[in-house]
């Protein structure tokens, strides 16, 4: 059975900076017809620098929407025009001051697909100099520095809420691991 729905019309609802809410009219895979609300974000990347020692590097960030300060790995939404990669190195360096390095794709993250476009491009960072952070002009971070097996344990407990700093925590532990 084909399970694609078709795009009958496209009806964008909000125009934002970085989120666009659309109710598209479309056609089930039974013919029948219905609607989808969703948000068309650009993308975004996540990095988890691991140090020569085995910890990883972190940062402490207000959330708004859960009225809370959440322990993440950096990550940042895409700039247009800007690859994967460029956005990775770019927001360790900002949020961290991190650069250099290399950078391994480890994976793509679809964070709500039910309602959201938004794909996360993933990477392990290592071999990387310090530097200093240099966050945007709204952005408050605190970074911490912890024993990989310490986040891990973290998420395990259900101390790490964040869906892209579980993932991808839990992937670079497998992966070196290997």
């Amino acid at each position: 059975m084909d399970f694609t729905e078709k795009t009958k019309k496209e009806n964008l609802i909000f125009d934002g900076k970085i989120l666009h809410l659309y109710k598209d009219d479309i056609i089930l895979p039974n013919g029948h017809p219905a609607f989808r609300e969703y948000i068309r974000h650009q993308g975004a990347v996540c990095v988890v620098p691991v140090t020569e020692d085995g910890d990883v590097i972190l940062v402490e960030q207000y959330r708004y929407p859960l009225q809370k300060v959440t322990l993440e790995v950096p990550a940042g939404k895409l700039d247009p025009g800007e690859t994967p990669e460029e956005g990775a190195r770019r927001e360790l360096e900002e949020e961290t001051g991190l650069h250099g390095g290399v950078l391994r794709p480890i994976g793509e993250l679809y964070t709500s697909p039910a309602i959201l476009t938004e794909v996360i491009h993933m990477y392990i960072a290592t071999g990387f100099t310090d530097g200093e952070q240099h966050p945007d002009e709204d952005e408050f971070v605190r970074i911490v520095k912890k024993p990989l097996q310490d986040v891990v344990d973290g998420i395990l407990r259900g101390d790490i809420r964040d869906a892209k700093t579980q993932a991808a925590i839990l992937k670079t532990a497998m992966l070196l691991q290997k």
